[in-house]
């Protein structure tokens, strides 16, 4: 329950941030430097609430690759429509490369099993 909260925080907080600054719910419609600053407050936030949990020397859990799924997707998306609208995708091309980086790192270290005893 404890990673759920901790990993939940950047979404709140970046989901706060769309309605606050950019007066919607669907990050998707965003124009690319409005949806570049939501999705690294996304992506950022996201990567402090791991290193969080690594301080407290908790491993990843499968919380955390179903966020990075999660998050992931959501750039993949926005991707995608990006590339058939014709607009530059080069800098979130480079943040979902980072991102890719960073889940096979969590991959070489196994999920915590918290069911085994």
């Amino acid at each position: 329950m404890k990673k759920l909260i901790i990993h939940s925080v950047p979404v709140v907080i970046s989901g706060l941030w769309l309605v606050t600054e950019c007066k919607t719910f669907n990050p998707i419609t965003l124009k690319g430097p409005d949806f570049l600053k939501f999705y690294l407050i996304l992506v950022l936030g996201f990567y402090l609430s791991v290193f969080i949990l690594k301080l407290f020397a908790e491993r990843a859990s499968q919380i955390t690759f179903y966020f990075l799924i999660l998050i992931g997707g959501l750039g993949i998306v926005k991707l995608i429509r990006g590339i058939i609208l014709g607009k530059p995708v080069g800098f979130l091309i480079m943040i979902l490369i980072v991102e890719l980086i960073v889940i096979l790192l969590l991959t070489t270290f196994p999920p915590k099993d918290e069911f085994r005893k």
